[in-house]
């Protein structure tokens, strides 16, 4: 009688999941920006603008009047984005410059040109990362989770920091993940020769994101620069194209996975919403996933 009921759950399993997938997914997708700050007059930058969460975070605060820089490695697919971004808000104001996090050669290049360019920056959010890679190096010797993830946002704050301090009040959000809970820091492993796992790689590299807000929160205080870690959600983006396992997993549950517009919610929260400054150097994250 048991296996019969067992047996008779597994075949229902599917109708119900799909069932309730509708129920599920607005719960996943819970917690939108309600904030209803404007932003003309104000410079952004955001990485890994030519997609997903990136792309769907530089479109919100184009339209809400700032001046938006995509810096992206694909070129060629950021000036289609931003050419979809200025029809789409009707702000001309959305630039593409070339930045490759794997190379501190381009990221330094992009921040020279940035500075000649700009007088200001009032909202750095470094979004741009790579997930589960087979095992390879960045054009400075790091691994590339945490050259990429990590090592690159880090010089890339670090070489527009005293910007975003004349721009002051200003932030910077630093996309992290969930995955950062089964995260270590190897000192004797950073770049993953003694032993290596793409999935493990990703996780270190994301707490290490966390690891960095904290800090530059406490180096930052009293300048008027504020920092934020977030946890996006489980979003559909091309960060798993590495995986044929996890691009598996997210179409098998896709009903239950956020879109990016959805997922961008968490750091349009931390980049617009007023009276957040007290907070600098949290984490935040949706309640559920």
């Amino acid at each position: 009688m048991v296996e019969l009921l067992l047996l008779l759950l597994l075949l229902l399993l599917p109708f119900l999941l799909y069932m309730a997938a509708p129920q599920i997914r607005k719960m996943l997708s819970s917690g939108v920006c309600t904030s209803t700050v404007q932003l003309p007059g104000k410079v952004v930058v955001v990485t890994g603008a030519n997609t997903g969460i990136g792309k769907e975070t530089a479109k919100e605060l184009a339209q809400r009047g700032a001046r938006v820089y995509l810096a992206c490695r694909d070129v060629e697919k950021g000036e289609l984005v931003a050419k979809d971004i200025q029809t789409t808000t009707g702000n001309q104001q959305v630039l593409v410059r070339k930045l490759d996090l794997s190379d501190t050669k381009s990221i330094r290049a992009f921040a020279k040109g940035f500075l000649t360019e700009e007088k200001h920056l009032h909202i750095l959010i470094n979004n741009a990362g790579v997930m589960m890679c087979p095992y390879s190096k960045t054009a400075d010797g790091f691994e590339m989770h945490i050259g990429v993830n990590h090592l690159g946002h880090f010089l890339l704050t670090h070489l527009l920091l005293e910007k975003l301090k004349e721009s002051a009040p200003s932030r910077i959000v630093n996309v992290s993940s969930l995955a950062h809970h089964l995260g270590r820091i190897h000192f004797h492993n950073l770049q993953g020769e003694k032993f290596y796992n793409a999935g493990l790689a990703y996780c270190h590299s994301k707490l290490a994101n966390i690891l960095f807000t904290q800090e530059l929160a406490r180096r930052l205080k009293g300048s008027g620069v504020t920092t934020y870690s977030v946890h996006p959600g489980t979003v559909q983006s091309e960060l798993v194209r590495h995986s044929s396992f996890m691009r598996w997993m997210w179409w098998l549950f896709s009903f239950f996975i956020k879109t990016p517009q959805q997922g961008a919610q968490t750091s349009l929260h931390c980049a617009l919403t007023e009276g957040l400054e007290i907070l600098s150097g949290n984490h935040f994250r949706v309640t559920v996933m």
